[in-house]
């Protein structure tokens, strides 16, 4: 494997740290801003709600499948060419999206952003984790977390603004000089790794498996192709889903260099952490639900459903710079019980639907601080503290697919227990109640953890 040539206790470039953090934030403002553009496309177009619906299923569906395979590749190759790369493909993307003749276009597009999406966030971790000093990484990760919550505060507006003073494709178009940026910034500061003499061949039947298995649980989770094809293809996509991964795991434990590294879950932090961070996305997925018990039971305009979560956005970016300071004096466990206690806390109170607007807009507040510590840097910190440096990659790129997985069984949860509880307000509240009590069963997966874990990463520079 490619070894670094700067060292994590050397002070990294004073680039570095902005190629990566406006990197990840090109990517997830990219997420938010996809929402409001959606009309003007529909217009443009002339699609209904289920095309529409494509555009977030085919980015997240091939977001998925990148992520392992371009974390294996920096993991083979070094951090430098896949950042790069990833970050140029999104690009790429935006700029085929913005030129789209017609709508299977734009999916191409999109399709290539998600691509590019996926090698983004987990090698920028990735890389802090590789050159930037133990005591350093809990702020630095911290503020990548950070990044989404300023993604979805500035992305609505930004997106209406670009609408209204010229047209939809502008909210692509500006992902170009951004994108520009960041590799202006990474050329010059991302480390460079030499090469290994020798690498082992690619595991290709992993890939393929590995792919297959993501696109049939997307497919089976989100019924997308239920609704194109009118027949209740999920079962049939879940059950292929099951088959694949009991491949996939057959196949990874003869690879001599698996994509997705088994050992990694031999480790029982390492194992704890993606069971963790699955959960942590159930909790983040949730929160797109809570503007519906707006509208259902305070009668909150639609219109106006974004601005009453604006304190839960806050609350998130404060949770997570907070988080990723006091990282190194807390701990990872004691910052994820607090996360997940918060969420517990804050859910169960969005669930009291009765106890009017201002309630509600309290209630959101422990959400997003929860979401802002379970997504932040403590479950990333882990994960590079507890992979071998060799598979940093592969660690940080299943925290991104963890993340997902469960963010879209949340959609898919919620949505159907509520309608089975009857609907409406009352069906969201007993649905945010079963969310309330999945964030308290992570409390005792959280209490597995290594408590010294704050302790070990301010000592090791002195190591």
């Amino acid at each position: 494997m490619p070894t670094a040539d700067r060292s994590p206790n050397a002070t990294p470039p004073r680039r570095l740290m902005p190629a990566l953090f406006i990197g990840v934030f090109m990517a997830a403002l990219d997420t938010a801003v996809i929402a409001p553009a959606i009309p003007a496309l529909r217009e443009a177009f002339a699609i209904d709600h289920r095309d529409a619906a494509l555009l977030m299923v085919v980015f997240i569906l091939c977001s998925l499948c990148s992520t392992a395979l371009l974390a294996n590749l920096g993991d083979r190759h070094g951090r430098r060419p896949v950042y790069l790369g990833s970050v140029a493909c999104f690009a790429a993307g935006s700029l085929l999206i913005a030129l789209s003749p017609s709508f299977w276009m734009v999916l191409v597009g999109r399709a290539v952003q998600g691509i590019g999406a996926g090698g983004i966030t987990p090698t920028a971790s990735a890389v802090i984790g590789d050159a930037v000093a133990a005591q350093e990484r809990g702020r630095a990760l911290g503020l990548i977390g950070a990044t989404y919550g300023m993604a979805f505060v500035l992305g609505p507006p930004l997106a209406t603004l670009l609408m209204l003073a010229f047209s939809w494709h502008w909210i692509f178009l500006i992902n170009l000089p951004i994108a520009a940026l960041v590799l202006g910034l990474g050329a010059s500061s991302l480390p460079r790794q030499s090469r290994a003499a020798w690498l082992p061949p690619l595991d290709r039947a992993g890939i393929v498996l590995a792919m297959l298995l993501l696109s049939c649980l997307v497919l089976g989770i989100t019924r997308v192709a239920d609704d194109l094809f009118g027949q209740p293809l999920w079962p049939g996509f879940l059950a292929a889903a099951a088959l694949g991964l009991l491949l996939l795991l057959r196949v990874e434990r003869h690879a001599a260099a698996p994509m997705i590294p088994l050992s990694l879950f031999a480790n029982r932090q390492l194992a704890l952490t993606y069971l963790l961070t699955a959960a942590a996305g159930f909790g983040m997925g949730s929160v797109i639900f809570l503007s519906s018990i707006a509208q259902l039971a305070h009668g909150v305009a639609p219109q106006h459903g974004g601005f009453v979560l604006l304190p839960l956005v806050l609350s998130s970016m404060l949770g997570s710079m907070g988080a990723g300071r006091l990282l190194n004096r807390l701990g990872a466990r004691t910052l994820l019980l607090a996360g997940f206690g918060a969420l517990a806390t804050g859910y169960a109170m969005s669930a009291f639907t009765a106890a009017g607007l201002w309630f509600f807009l309290l209630a959101s507040m422990p959400v997003g601080l929860g979401v802002g510590i379970v997504v932040g840097g403590a479950l990333r910190s882990i994960a590079i503290d507890e992979a071998p440096p060799a598979q940093r990659g592969a660690a940080q790129g299943m925290i991104n697919i963890c993340t997902s997985v469960g963010t879209l069984l949340s959609a898919a949860v919620v949505s159907a227990v509520a309608d089975f509880s009857g609907g409406g307000a009352r069906g969201f509240g007993i649905a945010y109640l079963g969310v309330a009590a999945t964030m308290l069963l992570m409390l005792p997966a959280a209490l597995g953890l290594r408590h010294d874990r704050g302790a070990q990463l301010k000592a090791e520079p002195a190591a």
